[in-house]
């Protein structure tokens, strides 16, 4: 960590999704698998799929059909998406200790920024029971506002009008450190998620949590 951090100060705290909040890389990898036997194309190991998550369904997919395949992209997204939607709570649930981070937010705005479809979020934080959690929940509109760019960050800001001083970005990935510091917002990097953990420290985030139960200890000071 840069600095002693000061929870008391945080009015908004942004969320990533997959790999902050939730583990949720089988049910991508299932669904992955599964669309990949449907075309009749090879599967992939659950770490190569792992490693592709986080910019996103569309580049997930298209990953996943390979450069050779880029002409089954389309039918490959359809399949994925029926299959993803009847089984992305098969296996996803919170990270430990993740809901009593959440319970002990109150009186400040929580929000989700993921760049996960807007379709499969609002499905899995309904199915979890936490759709009264969050004062709200942004997805990328389009492909010019995954993270890293900053888009979602800031509407959510202007939003809830409260100042990158006063708001806090939690996340696994340097797309997440990326986007808070492109907006001004502190950022708190967690190494238990998905992202390469080198690669988001080289960015020097604000502050560095290795667990859920970390995140407890830093932003209300409880262990």
């Amino acid at each position: 960590m840069k600095e002693e951090f000061d929870g008391r100060q945080v009015e908004l705290v942004l969320f990533d999704l997959d790999g902050t909040l939730i583990d949720s890389k089988v049910d991508i990898a299932n669904s992955v698998n599964f669309t990949l036997e449907d075309l009749s194309l090879p599967q992939r190991t659950r770490e190569e799929i792992f490693g592709f998550v986080g910019d996103g369904v569309k580049q997930l997919l298209r990953l996943s059909v390979g450069e050779g395949n880029v002409s089954r992209y389309e039918e490959a997204l359809r399949i994925f998406r029926l299959h993803y939607l009847e089984h992305c709570l098969d296996n996803t649930e919170f990270y430990p200790n993740i809901t009593d981070v959440l319970s002990h937010l109150n009186g400040r705005h929580c929000a989700v920024v993921t760049n996960k479809t807007l379709e499969y979020t609002l499905q899995i934080i309904q199915g979890l029971g936490a759709a009264g959690t969050f004062a709200a929940i942004e997805s990328p509109r389009d492909s010019s506002e995954l993270k890293p760019d900053p888009g979602m960050l800031l509407r959510v800001l202007e939003a809830f009008d409260v100042s990158p001083e006063k708001t806090l970005m939690i996340g696994d990935s340097t797309n997440d450190v990326r986007a808070a510091q492109a907006s001004g917002v502190k950022v708190c990097a967690v190494g238990y998620g998905y992202g390469n953990q080198d690669k988001v420290k080289a960015l020097r985030p604000d502050f560095y949590c290795e667990t859920p139960k970390d995140l407890l200890t830093m932003i209300v000071g409880r262990s």
